[in-house]
């Protein structure tokens, strides 16, 4: 049961990462009238699919990520061309959908060849009806259908790129900012969840117990408070209180535990190899105010912030090995690892990550947010958008080389984990 609740938390701590970034994106998106056509979570085949609205939800295979598909950022693979046989469904003087292909099984529909057309800036169609030209107005938001897909028409002012700047740079730099509110909330709540030290407290308490550890086999408990140690009491030096501990690999210690009011004997004994009873020992604990939650969350995000651009200060210098490197097999057990500790400490971690992603995605490597900011600028700057075909295979570029450096990492650590 263990297993399963620790599979289980994990899975929901990759899936609210994910999930938070790409809503981001997609709220931004959607405010500013983008037609955000896939909300995804994942990479590679569909597992799930469901559309509410204008938007496809879809659940993929690879769990390293996740996108919203925005109108207008990639070719639309479904094109109307002139000379071309269609049906089309008239609703309201409206053509709301354009069948292109089965076209002999359509009811209540009209066909004619296409002669002339424009699905994003006039809406229209002109078909040739038996030799009649009839010209019809279109739905800003009809479907063209075509092997049972349905592709909704995006019309310019529903296209990322023809919004202006500063709202599509909102719609993509709004996935970091989840991801920083994420971790500030995270760190916060774990806090509250750990508890703040109570000053000059005079308790050495037992806040956790790893399973299968001497101190279980005892019969510590979670929660219990430790009184004495072979005879002499333990007062609230942490320090102390571990020392005594590994000073006795290997030889019995008898223990007076205080348990919900009731005094009771323990034997326990370290290991005899690291002197340690596999227990996480810490001092009287107090819930914190609202002024010190919002305080730590603040100070941690700083500080973690400075560890993990020292991090990708030490992989630009080339003083990692590639077995520092972690990839999704490696965080995943990692995060397993610390699942087994509790929620406190999975809490903690998740902070950790969700910062971690957050500022990843902000930096200037093609494919990633930081990228798509950095060609906004330039366009700010120069007064016109960069040529589309040309961001398009430079982002593409970098998604391949960091789907490459990807599997290079995975495999490492499924050697790893072979060893």
């Amino acid at each position: 049961m263990e297993n399963i609740q620790v599979a289980l938390l994990t899975v929901l701590m990759f899936f609210l990462l994910v999930s938070l970034h790409e809503w981001g994106h997609y709220y931004f998106a959607r405010r500013a009238g983008i037609l955000v056509r896939e909300f995804a979570i994942g990479f590679g085949p569909k597992l799930f699919s469901i559309k509410r609205g204008e938007t496809r939800y879809t659940l993929r295979l690879l769990p390293i990520g996740g996108f919203v598909r925005m109108a207008g950022e990639d070719p639309e693979i479904v094109e109307v061309q002139p000379g071309q046989t269609v049906a089309v469904r008239i609703k309201d003087d409206l053509v709301t959908r354009v069948y292109l292909d089965r076209l002999d099984d359509r009811t209540g529909v009209m066909r004619g060849e296409v002669k002339s057309l424009d699905l994003e800036k006039d809406l229209f169609i002109v078909l040739d009806v038996d030799g009649e030209h009839e010209r019809y107005s279109v739905h800003p938001q009809a479907l063209i259908i075509a092997r049972g897909r349905e592709t909704q028409i995006a019309p310019l002012d529903r296209q990322f790129g023809h919004k202006p700047v500063g709202k599509r740079a909102l719609s993509i730099v709004a996935g970091p900012v989840m991801n920083f509110i994420l971790a500030f909330v995270l760190f916060g709540l774990y806090l509250v969840l750990q508890g703040v030290p109570v000053e000059n407290s005079n308790k050495v308490l037992i806040s956790d117990i790893v399973s299968g550890a001497p101190a279980e086999q005892s019969g510590l408990h979670k929660g219990d408070w430790v009184k004495t140690i072979n005879g002499e009491p333990v007062f609230g030096d942490l320090n102390a209180f571990v020392d005594k501990i590994n000073a006795s690999a290997g030889k019995p210690m008898n223990w007076i535990v205080d348990r919900a009011g009731v005094e009771v004997p323990i034997k326990v004994t370290p290991d005899a190899k690291t002197g340690k009873i596999g227990i996480y020992p810490s001092g009287e604990l107090r819930k914190p105010g609202v002024g010190e939650t919002i305080k730590f969350a603040g100070t941690t995000m700083v500080d973690m912030t400075g560890r993990i651009f020292e991090g990708f200060r030490k992989l630009i210098f080339g003083e990692f090995k590639l077995d520092d490197l972690g990839g999704p097999v490696k965080t995943t057990q990692v995060t397993v690892e610390i699942a087994k500790q509790g929620i406190a400490q999975l809490t903690s971690w998740a902070a950790v990550l969700s910062l971690y992603l957050g500022i990843f995605n902000l930096l200037p490597i093609p494919a990633l947010d930081g990228s798509r900011l950095l060609f906004l600028g330039l366009e700010a700057v120069r007064g016109r958008p960069i040529d589309p075909n040309r961001e398009s295979m430079v982002h593409l570029i970098g998604f391949a080389m960091l789907m490459l450096l990807m599997i290079v990492v995975t495999y490492n650590d499924i050697v790893g984990l072979v060893r």
